[in-house]
Parts: structure tokens; sequence; C-alpha cells
């Protein structure tokens, strides 16, 4: 099944409610992604599923999603079966560092920009904002997927938008193929100088 705008918040929404019934902690999820984009109304494609970045807390702090709370496993599987939704509905996005390190892997300020939601009380979703999202799109286009190539050129990156996204790439794999295959595609989508500038 496929999750357009709406489908997105209802599953989410049973989501709090079922966390909420089984008297859970109180969850955050950082999510990214396309869903993250469809729900900030960046794209209006659908997507397969909702890919959560990391857990956070009221306060911002975050914790690994690399795999989630038995608590919230359990009520993934019980909004599964309540929306007949694949199994891995929601799950864990682009692969961090673990625990303290975390927020510094990711983009200086990623929380302070995101949009909080929440969906009931039991659970708050930080969508991380547009700009935030075209770090990621940088990275996950650099394999030249052409999925994340549309929902990047669907964000109208402004150029200095894309020297700090190539940049921030570039930290995360500080390879000089990653750096040739980063200005090549940069070159293709018609941003040569900031390619030149890497």
């Amino acid at each position: 099944m496929s999750f357009n705008r709406g489908g997105i918040e209802t599953a989410l929404r049973v989501l709090g409610d079922r966390l909420r019934l089984r008297d859970a902690p109180r969850t955050g999820l950082v999510v990214c992604g396309g869903s993250a984009m469809i729900a900030l109304d960046l794209l209006s494609r659908a997507t397969e599923d909702i890919d959560v970045l990391a857990l956070a807390d009221s306060d911002f702090t975050l914790g690994s999603a690399a795999r989630f709370p038995k608590y919230l496993e359990n009520a993934v599987k019980e909004v599964s079966a309540i929306l007949d939704l694949s199994p891995g509905w929601l799950n864990r996005g682009p692969d961090f560092a673990d625990g303290a390190s975390l927020k510094e892997s990711l983009p200086d300020g990623i929380m302070e920009r995101s949009h909080v939601r929440e969906y009931g009380s039991h659970l708050t979703v930080f969508y991380i904002d547009r700009f935030d999202q075209l770090h990621f799109k940088v990275l996950a286009a650099s394999d030249g997927q052409s999925v994340h190539l549309s929902d990047l050129m669907a964000l109208e990156p402004a150029a200095e938008e894309m020297e700090s996204a190539a940049r921030w790439c570039m930290s995360q794999c500080p390879s000089e193929g990653f750096r040739l295959a980063i200005m090549s595609m940069y070159s293709q989508l018609g941003f040569g100088d900031v390619a030149d500038r890497l």
C-alpha cells in the first residue's frame, strides 16, 4: 500500500492511539524521506513507507532508531494489522552513528528547524525541514536513483543550499571518489558552479 498525505496522517494517529492504549512512554519520532516531504506539502507523489531517522525526547535529545523499543515495535505491528499495511510501513531511515554522536552526524540545527506535530497524547513527530531534506536527498541521489533525483529537483534548491548539502554529504563520506561523484551529479543537474567550488 502506498501512502498519500491522508494515509500518513491516519497511520500515525492510529499509532498514537495504540501507544496510549498500551500506556507506553510518550514517543518522539524524527521522520525524513518522502513521507516527511509529503506531510509538509513539498511533494505530491505517494510513498511506500515512513522513514524514521531518530527517536527524540521532548527536549530534542536524540536517540538512535537502529532498533525500535519493543513497545513501539508491538504498536507498529498492531497498526499494520488494523489498517492492513505492510509490516515495514514504519521503519528506520538512513544509517547514522548511534547514541551521543548521532546529533553530531546530522546537519546543524536539524531539530530546531523541524516541524512538530502531535498525534494524540503519546506520539510526537518531528518532520525534518526542507533544508535538511535537501541534504539527505543529495546523499541518496548520489547513487543515481531517479526517484531521489526527482525529489531533489522538486525541492527547487538554490545554489547555496546545494553547496551546504554537498559539504555535509562529503563529511559523511569523506572519500575522493564520493566527492567526484557529487561533482559529476551537480554538473548534470545544472549546478556546475557549485561543483567547481567543491
